[in-house]
């Protein structure tokens, strides 16, 4: 074979396709894979991998970096984890399409939405952009650490159309449906990804308004979908809360029918165990029909991070907590270890938590931690055999490590107090890995893990159920999510595919606890986690991370749909 800019020596190999691993080389020349198995010839480059794991680039299709990738190069925290393709613009918020004086609207929904800090975003946010072409020839100037695509929010381009009426959530005229149609189609034209869309009132703006998008009638939203199919066809994402189940799939099935397009939607266990299974029979039965349906799905819990340093606390809404909350972290831990503050503190919650259930799914964060704990280790039930209040169980536990500790609670995924929900998920047919979140919900979440949990977690520590293959883990989290976005360029170590992978030491991969930093425009916080065990992270061929730490290449691109 002529030189080759990378050959990688003696790795296992599972290369995404769901086949068993083998033994073998990678060559790789100008960012694609030339060869994979047995390899001769010259490189200007050799890495002898005998012992480590080679897999593809993960996908993460479910990602919220629209504000990050305008100000920063490196996607983190989703670049400590493998991932070397992004996909943004998803639950229909995002900053494009944008008039100057919807500004501040934008960045108050997405505040409000995904928890990222509106200051950090003021600042940071250089907004050269109005139209979403505008916005992807911005993104096509900027290098990046991994590769990163858009889809076009459904929240922007209502407000972008119809001003306050869009916000206020009237309906839409048959002008404003003509004009989404026409830019829905400019976007995908100009490369969007797709197109995405919320219904769902959990999602509201710093205000506590409700996503512009909530209540969008049946007619726009087949509107937008004819310009999906304008455009030559493109992915829809979707979140809903799926009031009226028969006449919400109708809906969002008419949708699919009139873009001629795949379409995904978030799918969890929620306050209802059995309630996901009913939505898994109507994709089904979607998919039956010809449609491509998939419900996107957590490999965990859905849950949050919660203490003193983190966005909110159990004491959050407490009056004497308020009182302090503006307060240094070092000064509000003086404060609560002060003895008459904290029985004033203390009766206030004890008041405020007359369901005590609330503390049965509430664990302490440490360095081994497990994203399917054990019950008995809940701070309520460490109450129980102390024969303590809960209450002062977790006001003692938050203030461990100086106030740095964190704290875990589930609210989606853990009904039954394990993760036998998210095997079902995870091995469904017509589902598809996401909900990550990465770039979102920084001070409360730290999702953006998933993709390596799915690997380490159900491939190797699971000691609560039945684990899952690693090439099927793999594929789940590579090929699939790749072609479930329609970018089949990549997601398999296979000559003439994009030289996107990762070198592994399985053994030792285990992801840290999360942790606060303050690396946000004005010292913005957000939380970080890492994960050791991965030697190398490859990007079209050029090492991005060397056992976690970054080198100064930055390959990552814009993707754009069809080029």
């Amino acid at each position: 074979m002529a030189q080759a800019d990378l050959v990688i020596r003696g790795a296992t190999i599972i290369d995404g396709s769901g086949a068993a691993s083998f033994t073998g080389d990678i060559a790789i020349k100008d960012g694609v894979f030339t060869a994979v198995g047995d390899v001769t010839g010259s490189a200007r480059e050799e890495i002898n991998a005998h012992g480590a794991m080679a897999i593809p680039g993960l996908v993460d299709i479910h990602t919220h970096y629209d504000g990050l990738c305008t100000w920063a190069e490196r996607m983190q925290p989703s670049s400590h984890h493998g991932v070397t393709t992004a996909v943004m613009g998803n639950c229909g918020v995002g900053f494009a399409p944008v008039r100057t004086e919807d500004h501040n609207r934008l960045i108050e929904l997405m505040e409000g939405v995904e928890d990222i800090p509106g200051v950090a975003l003021h600042e940071g946010l250089p907004w050269a952009w109005e139209s979403f072409p505008d916005y992807l020839n911005y993104l096509d100037a900027r290098p990046f650490d991994m590769d990163i695509a858009a889809q076009l929010p459904h929240a922007a381009l209502r407000v972008y159309v119809m001003g306050e009426r869009g916000a206020a959530r009237e309906e839409a005229t048959a002008d404003d449906i003509a004009s989404m149609r026409r830019l829905t189609a400019e976007a995908i034209a100009a490369g969007a990804l797709g197109f995405t869309s919320s219904r769902t009132l959990n999602h509201r703006s710093i205000n506590g308004d409700p996503t512009p998008s909530l209540t969008a009638a049946k007619a726009e939203l087949i509107g937008i979908a004819a310009g999906v199919r304008d455009a030559g066809g493109a992915v829809i994402e979707m979140i809903s809360d799926f009031k009226g189940l028969d006449e919400e799939f109708e809906t969002l099935m008419a949708m699919v029918d009139a873009a001629n397009s795949p379409m995904s939607m978030s799918l969890a266990q929620g306050l209802n165990p059995n309630g996901w299974r009913k939505i898994i029979s109507k994709i089904e039965a979607a998919n039956a029909s010809g449609r491509v349906v998939r419900g996107q799905v957590a490999p965990r819990a859905i849950g949050i991070t919660l203490g003193l340093s983190a966005s909110r606390n159990p004491f959050s809404s407490c009056p004497s907590y308020r009182t302090i909350s503006d307060l240094p972290l070092p000064a509000r831990v003086e404060k609560l270890r002060d003895p008459a503050f904290r029985a004033q503190l203390i009766g206030e919650a004890e008041s405020a938590f007359s369901e005590q259930s609330f503390f049965d799914q509430l664990w302490c964060i440490d360095a081994d931690w497990d994203y399917e704990p054990d019950p008995a280790h809940a701070l309520g039930a460490i109450a129980r055999q102390k024969g303590t209040s809960p209450v002062v169980e977790t006001l003692d536990a938050m203030l461990n490590l100086d106030g740095a500790q964190l704290l875990y609670r589930p609210f989606a995924n853990y009904l039954d107090n394990n993760l036998d929900c998210c095997r079902e998920m995870i091995l469904h047919p017509n589902t598809v890995m996401g909900l990550g979140d990465g770039g979102a919900h920084v001070g409360i979440i730290c999702d953006a893990s998933f993709p390596s949990y799915l690997l380490t977690h159900w491939g190797r520590d699971r000691s609560r159920g039945e684990r899952i293959d690693l090439p099927t883990l793999v594929k789940a989290q590579t090929q699939d999510t790749a072609q479930a976005v329609g970018l089949n360029d990549r997601g398999m170590i296979r000559a003439g595919l994009k030289a996107d992978l990762n070198l592994i030491d399985f053994s030792k991969m285990r992801l840290e606890a999360p942790y606060m930093v303050n690396d946000l425009p004005l010292g913005g916080a957000r939380l970080e986690q890492k994960c050791r065990g991965i030697l190398r992270t490859i990007v079209s061929g050029q090492t991005t991370y060397i056992d976690g730490a970054p080198t100064d290449q930055l390959p990552g691109r814009l993707i754009r749909r069809g080029r």
